[in-house]
């Protein structure tokens, strides 16, 4: 008696568990066929204790079914606890097949998922024999539209607002790098001008001696060389004391003892700072500066009339075709930059604009389209076609195989994350049972929600017939996809093919991304290319 009681009440604890472990919510349709427009009644039902909170999902589209009516939820007391009934009213304007999404229905703050659902949404025949037929008309005349002017408009105010721009910055960019020089007039104008600013710098009271002696006596080899014509700058001290003699009496030119052996102290007290660190005192320095000055004012003094008259315009001809050369080099420079950039940024604007990004970056489903294409046959009962790369064998997806599968293999090129993809199964049975082709559809849409996350499934069904007389089906459509780890989009269209043979089937599955034109191309030239080997 004991035993008995024993084994009641472990039945009564199993059947409390799994009536426990048993869906929260469940989903029905009134139809699963119904027609172009007409309402699809979607019912989601849960029982709940009195102090639950239920929130069913709401929205204007579940999937690619439309919303069109949310009704209130019913509720229904039994002894403790509430059956709450929540009905939508949906619809769908295009045929095909389509996927109702598990949606999620919040009890107690706690998701439960309700199951999805597949509904065929069927055309409607229309019989043209039984209506009216008219002529056609003739061809009339569209006149010229010019809606789209803002993008003409558009693009040439960018291109004269980039080409602007370019060429303000290469203009104050050449500012920036190299101030103009100051152009003096005469070779004693210029020593004069460089002699202030050597003042101005005040190097010796900073103590750079050494700077201030380069610089000192650079002004006086400088004039030296650019007045009396001694190449006073490449030469050694005393090389420029026999130079200044030799012009002297060349010159005709009255230059005193002193004159001379003062330029020629300056120039060596120099080359004692430079080259052995000597520091000359204050006074001294002070007393060079003058007597490089004097020295100057001297040799001008000098130099006779006639020939300061015909060096000086000689000199200031070179220095103003000199700065007239530089204006004109630096003006084609900015000429030619400003009309490079302008036709470069110009061309690719207008490809841009009037044929898409692709143009300029190339457009990579274009380049397999165009490109060399290669027929191959694949998996056994064999599939022969055309593709524009070869297929690389690969592992079945998980699941795949079953019982009474004799042989199975898959080939594939690119990824559903790929711009476009191609895969290829086939599987030869043990038996010669007939496999139901809907079921290997569905399986394989059931298999893209749950390896890739697809949702917003849209579906259509076709027959399609080879060649070789063999029937099967066509599914084809469009679908969101997510990557791995990554909350991105892929809105992409896929094509399935699938074939049943005795003791054979084969599939075959073709994505590309979602208004691809060259992508749709690939995909239709692999489709009427397909023929089929018959089962052995």
């Amino acid at each position: 008696m004991k035993n008995n009681t024993l084994y009641i009440l472990l039945f009564l604890l199993v059947g409390t568990f799994a009536f426990g472990q048993q869906k929260r919510v469940t989903t029905s349709v009134d139809s699963t066929k119904v027609k172009i427009g007409a309402q699809i009644n979607l019912t989601l039902k849960t029982s709940v204790d009195t102090l639950s909170n239920v929130v069913f999902p709401e929205g204007t589209n579940f999937g690619q079914l439309e919303v069109l009516e949310s009704y209130p939820t019913d509720t229904v007391k039994e002894k403790d606890r509430y059956l709450l009934t929540k009905r939508y009213g949906l619809t769908q304007f295009d045929s095909g097949k389509y996927l109702i999404p598990s949606l999620k229905v919040l009890i107690n703050n706690k998701p439960f998922a309700t199951d999805s659902l597949f509904v065929a949404v069927a055309g409607v025949k229309v019989d043209t024999l039984k209506q009216k037929m008219y002529d056609i008309k003739g061809i009339a005349e569209v006149k010229e539209s010019m809606g789209n002017w803002w993008k003409y408009l558009l693009g040439i105010l960018l291109l004269a607002g980039i080409g602007y721009l370019i060429y303000y910055f290469v203009k104050n960019r050449k500012r920036k790098e190299k101030p103009e020089a100051i152009v003096y007039a005469t070779p004693i104008e210029k020593a004069v001008g460089l002699l202030k600013n050597l003042e101005q710098k005040e190097l010796w009271q900073k103590g750079e001696v050494k700077n201030y002696y380069s610089e000192l006596t650079d002004i006086a080899r400088t004039y030296i060389e650019e007045e009396i014509q001694v190449p006073a700058m490449e030469s050694t001290t005393s090389e420029v004391i026999i130079g200044l003699r030799n012009a002297a009496v060349r010159k005709k030119m009255k230059i005193s003892q002193e004159t001379v052996e003062n330029l020629e102290r300056v120039l060596r007290q120099a080359d004692l700072v430079k080259f052995a660190k000597s520091k000359p005192l204050d006074f001294e320095i002070a007393e060079d500066r003058k007597k490089i000055e004097k020295t100057i004012f001297t040799l001008h003094k000098a130099i006779p009339e006639v020939e300061e008259e015909d060096d000086e315009m000689l000199m200031l001809d070179a220095q103003k075709k000199e700065l007239l050369l530089k204006k004109k080099r630096k003006r084609k420079i900015a000429i030619a930059v400003f009309t490079i950039s302008f036709l470069v940024v110009g061309t690719l604007t207008y490809f841009i604009t009037t044929k898409g990004l692709e143009s300029v970056l190339g457009h990579p489903t274009k380049e397999l389209y165009e490109g060399e294409w290669i027929t191959s046959d694949y998996g056994n009962p064999a599939v022969t076609m055309e593709t524009p790369k070869v297929l690389k064998r690969t592992k079945l997806p998980n699941g795949r195989k079953d019982m009474g599968v004799k042989e199975s293999q898959a080939f594939s090129y690119g990824s559903f994350f790929d711009e476009i993809s191609v895969n290829v199964s086939t599987t030869s049975f043990k038996d010669t049972l007939s496999r139901p082709l809907e079921k290997v559809v569905e399986r394989e849409i059931k298999s893209f929600e749950k390896q890739y996350k697809a949702k917003d499934v849209f579906v259509k069904q076709d027959q399609f017939d080879t060649k070789e007389g063999i029937t099967g089906i066509k599914a084809y459509g469009s679908m969101v996809i997510f990557k791995e780890d990554s909350d991105k989009e892929i809105k992409i269209g896929y094509e399935i093919l699938v074939f049943a043979q005795e003791g054979g089937l084969q599939e075959i599955i073709i994505t590309y991304r979602d208004n691809d034109e060259f992508g749709s191309k690939i995909s239709d030239r692999i489709i009427n290319s397909v023929e089929l080997k018959r089962v052995n």
